[in-house]
């Protein structure tokens, strides 16, 4: 149930201080007609002492790990995205690619659930390469904010939080929870447990000191169990072992698998090895006997900072992962960051593409699963504005991972004589969300046309299968859909020679009867300079594999450079067309923080949680909005309802809402946005009323 706000005010340098954060907050439902003024009990581990907003934290002690309670975690942090299935399935794929994040110590402005204002910030987007995500850092329990976990989750991909020990101090912890059976046994379950309750998919067991007799005899033991609860416990979890403590107990890097850390690889799911190997070590690997069927389960590491002696690093790492590759190995990409921490923070998105461009020809493209409807419009999480069909909602940088869409296949590549094409994310002029899609190249003069192919999926079609497109062209080329689909029986045979069927839709016109119904449920669904195309596809009993885009010259025999802005790609079962809209129901509120200024004058400030019920399978996210009821003087008239903020799950903190003094009545309003993007009804909004006093809201810093 993660949410997501982008919010106003958090970087502006005038957050308040709560006071009273030890007491009991008020909890009130949509019948409620008062809240009272009483401290908030809110716990600092998950929520910002200084605006209630929510947060993602780790847990920094052993026993802070034992003590850990399911009814304690935070709502908020569980993510709200189930893992899309991939073709083929990880159990099944060979030379797989793991992330390890390691983002500057972690938790940073993506520790803000909600999302974050932040001018420059970090984001992965080049999913369908990767197929393990580590969120990495150096508190010994690391749970993923769930942005992250929703992100990779969209596209197909798990995500691992981090057990670490390190040093002294990690020995100690070692020596404690591995002196026994019963003593592992507890923090394994409480591992299993978090990763559970909060919907990420395994750990990377990270033990980097040495260890004694007994405990590195219970460290086998331990690996063992902990694979065992989760796979249980998670469907497709996964516990990978970092190469560091040996069979004997030492802490001694290995940079490879073999017969002093086998013991390790054998009681989990992979192991990730340190990054200072040679290609020797590669081929020793390859020939020891516990690696036997298992080769995919070896992730070589590879660190892209190209601390001590490495192969590649950097802008070279394709070094590296064409030598692991070679040998028919997997690969663990180590802070990838580094294109952001060591670089000019304003070109990250072209130093980013530049370095997963760089490692293309060694990197496998995944192909996720969907099913109708399918929507993009190419958001990647972050951007200089937020759009909705081509307005902007909100003028403030942000970053929310929650947000970001089914990302496309981003790349360069060369085309006869001086043609190329490239496929970028751009913030500027966006239909929806942070991000639109820039195609651009040029067309060489002895070609007619170009063709961008911007996903690779599997996507079941519908008997009557709608297609909306959203583009904005240059001058003088003309832009078509280009749709390979495949026989549904055919999809089921893995390895087997793919034979496409290409579909070339002709667009409908304005007065079609799906047009019609789309524009009614759409409301606005044209902007300034964005052309919208409608298509119909008639396939029964086959599925989509590839969307792309062809750019055609329009008449010049000459060289032509084109640029082509792609808003959004729908596509959908004409029949949710007419499907009845979903109304919000149970619209609670509680946890509810009245604060007022220094020395109790000034503004008065609302900070509240909302929880409803909706399908969340229905939901692109709710938007949140606030009015003015009552106020102190009855013949002033209701105030209008104003925006605060977008939620990508039923539950939303409303944060530091300033309101007008009390008495007052004010209501929380609900609003959700379907998958297609449909406006719903104002009727079948959810809506919560929310009365003070005077004395309500009395609370000073």
């Amino acid at each position: 149930m993660e949410a997501g706000l982008i919010e106003e005010g958090r970087n502006d340098g005038n957050s308040r201080k709560r006071k009273g954060d030890d007491g009991t907050g008020h909890e009130t439902d949509a019948n409620s007609s008062e809240s009272r003024s009483e401290p908030s009990s809110l716990p600092a581990k998950h929520y910002d002492p200084a605006t209630t907003e929510p947060i993602s934290s780790s847990l920094s002690t052993l026993e802070e790990l034992l003590s850990w309670k399911r009814s304690e975690a935070s709502l908020f942090n569980v993510a709200s995205v189930p893992v899309a299935k991939r073709e083929p399935p990880l159990s099944s794929c060979q030379k797989r690619t793991l992330v390890c994040h390691d983002m500057m110590g972690g938790y940073l402005e993506d520790r803000f659930i909600q999302g974050a204002v932040v001018t420059s910030p970090y984001a992965l987007y080049h999913w369908q390469c990767v197929d393990i995500f580590t969120y990495f850092s150096h508190n010994m329990v690391t749970i993923p904010p769930a942005m992250w976990t929703n992100a990779a989750h969209k596209h197909g991909v798990l995500c691992l939080g981090t057990f670490i020990t390190e040093w002294t101090v990690g020995r100690e912890v070692c020596e404690k929870f591995l002196a026994g059976e019963e003593a592992y046994r507890a923090v394994a379950d409480k591992l299993v447990q978090i990763a559970h309750a909060y919907g990420f998919d395994g750990w990377l067991i990270n033990i980097e000191n040495s260890l004694s007799a007994t405990a590195v005899k219970n460290t086998a033991l331990f690996l063992r169990y902990l694979t065992d609860q989760m796979k249980e416990r998670v469907p497709g979890g996964l516990i990978i072992w970092y190469d560091s403590v040996l069979e004997d107990g030492s802490l001694k890097w290995q940079n490879e698998l073999n017969d002093h850390n086998k013991v390790f690889f054998e009681s989990c799911d992979g192991i990730f090895t340190n990054y200072n190997w040679t290609e020797a070590n590669l081929e020793k690997m390859t020939g020891n006997a516990a690696a036997q069927g298992r080769l995919a389960d070896i992730f070589v590491g590879i660190d892209v900072f190209a601390r001590g002696e490495v192969v590649g690093g950097g802008f070279e790492c394709n070094k590296a992962l064409n030598l692991i590759r070679k040998h028919g190995l997997s690969a663990a990409i180590f802070a990838p960051g580094w294109v952001y921490e060591c670089h000019d923070k304003e070109q990250f998105r072209n130093n980013q593409d530049k370095f997963w461009e760089l490692m293309s020809d060694h990197l496998i493209i995944r192909r996720p699963s969907f099913s109708l409807p399918f929507v993009s419009s190419f958001c990647q999480g972050f951007g200089k504005s937020l759009y909705w069909k081509g307005q902007v909602e909100r003028e403030k940088s942000w970053l929310n991972l929650s947000a970001q869409e089914v990302q496309p296949l981003y790349g360069h590549q060369s085309v006869e004589g001086k043609g190329w094409l490239r496929t970028r994310g751009c913030p500027e002029d966006v239909w929806s969300g942070g991000t639109s899609l820039v195609i651009e190249g040029m067309i060489p003069s002895t070609l007619t046309s170009v063709c961008a192919r911007i996903f690779s999926f599997h996507m079941p079609l519908a008997e009557n299968t709608f297609v909306s497109f959203v583009y904005k062209p240059s001058a003088g080329v003309s832009i078509s859909l280009e749709l390979k689909t495949m026989h549904s029986a055919q999809c089921v045979h893995a390895g087997t020679r793919e034979i496409y069927s290409s579909v070339q839709p002709t667009a409908l016109g304005l007065n079609h009867k799906l047009v019609k119904e789309f524009t009614r449920s759409c409301g606005q669904w044209e902007s300034e300079g964005w052309t919208t195309r409608c298509f119909q596809l008639e396939v029964p009993g086959c599925a989509l594999r590839e969307i792309c885009i062809n750019v055609s010259r329009d008449g010049t025999d000459k060289d032509l450079p084109f640029s082509v802005r792609v808003g959004e790609i729908m596509v959908l079962d004409a029949e949710s067309l007419r499907v009845t809209p979903v109304s919000i129901a149970g619209v609670a509120v509680f946890d509810v923080v009245w604060q007022r200024g220094v020395g109790g004058a000034g503004q008065v400030h609302l900070s509240a949680t909302l929880h409803w019920s909706y399908p969340a399978q229905r939901t692109r996210h709710f938007r949140i909005h606030w009015r003015r009821l009552r106020g102190p003087d009855p013949r002033t008239p209701p105030g209008p309802l104003t925006l605060i903020g977008r939620s990508y799950s039923t539950l939303f903190r409303v944060v530091e809402l300033p309101v007008p003094d009390g008495p007052g009545l004010l209501e929380l309003v609900v609003e959700p946005v379907t998958r297609e993007g449909f406006s719903v009804p104002e009727s079948h909004w959810g809506r919560c009323p929310l009365s003070y006093t005077k004395e309500t809201a009395q609370g000073t810093v």
